[in-house]
């Protein structure tokens, strides 16, 4: 029992010894160690330095490698470990940095298979490829003398701060990070192009630079903002006509790969938005990807609709942040370069003072050596018993003599002196040594000189290592200005678009009502009431409009060109109106009263003009009362074009019966004015660039190649012109065209007339021969070209010789070979003034049509037009 009463004793002193629980709040723990997290990861890891544009993880590679370089190539393998004693990290993280730098082509020379930044395939394991320094990574990042050292994380080693690297090197590499709270996304930039900008800050003047990107493309640096927080840079794939159903993209934009562009394409194609029949990706040292087109599609609206849908076209969004003095600091590309090039300056200072002070202390050991051997000093010791005695002896007899050195003679100097071996003084040359010390002296001379004009040496410098290490590295990138791409004007319709009239619905899943058209799912819907109601809606698989639908049509936003002609009664038993309106810009989803907003209004007439076409109709009125006249005609193009909330022209006040169309309407809207803005290499109607002309429906553009290629195209907005085009004109069906090309089989020149035979076909006007080339074209009616001959051996040269090419021969089939030019060696063809030629003589039939007076409004809206819908038919309703 006693047992027992122990054991529970026991048990309850133990209870008694449990400690209690406590609450430790975590609030200033957690501050301090986020804060102390995130400076981490944002001085130590993802952040260059502006110093010398290194992370961390790369400045300890580069340091690595010229711990290991014996100019052989070393496993990478093998410098991931030996970074790793200085980069608290591992293996993989160091291996996938040195690739990156690698694939830039800049620090290092590579060996093996180190990934394809064209198809995103990724490197070789380390142990299988190698590297080493380049001869500029060499030449430009190291120096130790003057590096500033700091101890590894353990302790063990020392590692730089920063390296001393003289070159704009974040700008040409480019970096890209993410911080906690921050992040830095800076482009790269071409190497020759940053190595004039900061030849241009040493001499004051002012520079841009823009990015150059390894992946080549196009790009519009246009908001690129100096590379600071809110500029955006667009860019593009390459993208060219191999023939009328296949596109080939031979450069992609930056940041992306062919696998992810043609995974891009397929997606869009997938959802409709483009249509592709094939892709073939034959990438392997250049970008070759081929887009088989269906047959009768557009290439060029391809091609945008390419720059819409997929990334052919990208946006990047630069981020200017760097480290300095261990602080994150936002800043542009230009004043990088302007702290990197006065870093640079402020580094070969260094370096050439240190030069001068080793070229100081060899001149005056050297002299030292030789005042010692030629006076014979070395004996003055021979008594001496003393390491003491030894140095007064030498210091003693030395002091005569030394007047002309430029310091004070130190117990290390004498002591140097001792150990010179008997053997060189036996075999000491006095006039070598004066020698020595003179080329010694222009050194010293020479490093003065380039410290007293040290922006001429930096100058000199930079063009140095453009000289040595420029070839190879023009602009990758076509610097170009772009026009955004109208999306619905490209997307493919993918979709039918069906309507129920009576009952007042419209959409793509009313299969079993009326066919409407084709059009895709991000178009717009019109559609118009019997009562004179209008709304614009989005596709959707079922929409209620308002029952009584009579028009249904894909709206096209801001067409000035579609005009609407309209006749109404005002209410149930009102006076009747005529009106005609363009409907440019709506409320999506808000019903508009097209009548005087009367109610029992009701439509008696409707037709919808895709150029603005004025029709002739009959009015029948009923026989009522007094009436005398019960018909008569009235014509659209007497009427006005104004808004569409407009109440219109009094028609009668009395009921109509009936309308009839008498006669189908032609345009009254004046030609459409196009203009080619040679800066983006587009067509437009907003008054940039070079008038082309004045289109009407059936007029085309002319468009002539250096490859001897012509063609006539339909003047649409989405057109995409080569860049080795020479002619762009408006199109004159019977105006001959000129050349004069060289064969290259005949290896002659010949002369040719011809008209264009089949529009909207390319064809090859010279011969197919590898070496045949266009030498001059024209379209002119009278042309006349200068043919400039060459020298023979022993002969005078012949005088020039004009030729009127009209009078030399007649106008043949495109295909003809044409007459041969001339049996003698051409050196050059030169193009002359044209003989002047009336071209009324010419008789051109031009198509009539009515133009009536226009509202200063309506003129404008005219002028402004940015649709071509001549293809189209008018569509009429009659009540």
């Amino acid at each position: 029992m006693s047992e027992e009463n122990d054991e529970l004793e026991n048990l309850n002193n133990n209870n008694e010894q449990e400690p209690q629980e406590t609450i430790t709040r975590i609030t200033g723990m957690y501050k301090e160690w986020f804060l102390d997290y995130a400076s981490y990861v944002i001085l130590e890891r993802a952040v260059p330095a502006i110093e010398d544009g290194f992370k961390p993880v790369q400045r300890r590679i580069m340091h690595s490698m010229k711990d290991l370089d014996d100019g052989r190539y070393n496993k990478v393998a093998n410098i991931v470990g030996h970074t790793m004693q200085y980069h608290p990290h591992g293996d993989a993280s160091i291996a996938d940095a040195m690739v990156q730098i690698g694939q830039k082509d800049l620090l290092i020379d590579t060996q093996g298979n180190w990934g394809n930044i064209l198809t995103g395939d990724r490197a070789a394991a380390s142990r299988y490829i190698e590297a080493r320094i380049s001869k500029f990574g060499l030449d430009v990042v190291f120096n130790p003398k003057i590096t500033e050292w700091q101890a590894s994380y353990d302790g063990r080693r020392k590692e730089p701060v920063n390296l001393p690297v003289m070159f704009p090197l974040l700008l040409a590499q480019g970096g890209e990070g993410i911080a906690v709270g921050l992040s830095t996304k800076i482009l790269p930039h071409n190497f020759i192009e940053l190595i004039e900008a900061s030849i241009k800050h040493l001499q004051g003047k002012r520079f841009t630079i823009l990015p150059d990107f390894p992946t080549s493309g196009i790009a519009d640096f246009s908001n690129y903002n100096d590379g600071l927080r809110g500029g955006k840079v667009r860019v593009r794939a390459k993208i060219a006509q191999l023939d009328k159903n296949t596109l080939i993209i031979s450069e992609i934009p930056f940041a992306t790969t062919t696998s992810s562009l043609i995974d891009s394409i397929l997606k869009a194609n997938d959802k409709g938005k483009i249509r592709v029949k094939k892709i073939e990706d034959n990438t392997a040292a250049k970008v070759e990807i081929l887009i088989h087109l269906p047959p009768g599609l557009s290439p060029d609206k391809s091609i945008d609709a390419l720059y819409a849908f997929t990334s052919c076209e990208t946006s990047i969004s630069p981020l200017g942040c760097v480290i300095e003095d261990n602080k994150p600091l936002f800043i542009g590309v230009s004043e990088m370069l302007r702290r990197s090039t006065d870093n640079t300056v402020q580094l070969l200072k260094q370096e050439l003072e240190i030069k001068l002070s080793e070229f100081e202390e060899q001149w005056h050991f050297a002299s030292l050596e030789r005042i010692f051997i030629e006076n014979r000093i070395y004996r003055d010791i021979e008594e001496e018993e003393t390491w003491e005695g030894v140095i007064q002896a030498i210091d003693k007899g030395l002091k005569p003599h030394i007047k002309h050195l430029k310091r004070a003679i130190t117990v290390d100097d004498i002591t140097r002196l001792t150990e010179i071996r008997i053997k060189r003084i036996s075999k000491f040359d006095i006039d070598k040594a004066q020698q020595k010390i003179e080329a010694l002296e222009d050194q010293i001379a020479e490093m003065k000189h380039h410290l007293a004009n040290l922006i001429d040496y930096t100058i000199a410098y930079f063009t140095r290592l453009k000289k040595d290490y420029g070839e190879g590295r023009a602009r990758k990138t076509e610097i170009r200005t772009f026009d955004d791409v109208d999306a619905t004007k490209v997307v493919i319709r993918n979709t039918k678009l069906y309507v129920n009239r009576e009952e007042g619905f419209i959409g793509t899943s009313l299969r079993k009502n009326e066919y409407v058209c084709d059009c895709s799912d991000i178009d717009d819907i019109i559609a118009f009431t019997g009562a004179g109601k209008m709304m614009v809606t989005k596709v959707g698989s079922k929409t209620f409009i308002g029952k009584d639908i009579i028009h249904v049509a894909v709206f096209k936003k801001k067409d000035k060109r579609t005009i609407y002609n309209m006749i109404y009664r005002d209410g149930g038993k009102g006076a009747s109106y005529i009106k005609r309106f363009a409907v440019t810009s709506i409320t999506r989803d808000k019903e508009y009263d097209l009548t005087n907003g009367n109610k029992s209004s009701k439509l008696w007439y409707f037709s919808a003009n895709p150029n603005g076409e004025a029709e002739v109709i009959s009015i029948f009125l009923r026989q009522v009362g007094s009436v005398k006249k019960l018909k008569w005609d009235i014509s659209f193009a007497d009427i006005l074009i104004k808004g569409r909330a407009s109440k219109g022209n009094l028609v009668t006040k009395y009921s109509i019966k009936k309308i009839e169309l008498k006669e189908k309407g032609v345009s009254t809207l004046k030609p459409r004015k196009i203009w080619f803005d040679d800066t983006v290499q587009r067509l437009n109607v907003d008054v940039r660039g070079e008038l082309v002309g004045e289109f009407r429906g059936e007029d085309r553009i002319l468009v002539i190649n250096q490859k001897g290629i012509v063609k006539t195209i339909i003047p649409e907005v989405t057109a995409h012109f080569d860049n080795d085009m020479i002619v762009m004109e408006k199109w004159v069906p019977n105006k001959p065209i000129s050349a004069i090309y060289f064969d290259g089989e005949k290896e002659k020149y010949f002369v040719k007339r011809f008209l264009v035979e089949n529009e909207g076909k390319e064809e090859l006007f010279i011969s197919e021969h590898e070496n045949s080339h266009l030498e001059i074209v024209s379209t002119d009616w009278k042309p006349l070209v200068e043919i400039v001959f060459s020298k023979e051996r022993g002969k005078e040269r012949k005088e020039n010789q004009n030729i009127d090419i009209e009078g030399f021969i007649s106008v043949k089939g495109i295909k003809a070979l044409g007459n041969q030019l001339t049996s003698l060696k051409v050196k050059t063809v030169n193009l002359l003034a044209p003989i002047p030629y009336d071209v009324a003589d010419e008789t051109v039939v031009e198509k009539t049509e009515l133009t009536p007076s226009l509202s200063q409004e309506d003129i404008e809206n005219e002028n402004n037009s940015s649709e071509n819908l001549d293809d189209d038919e008018a569509q009429t309703t009659l009540f």
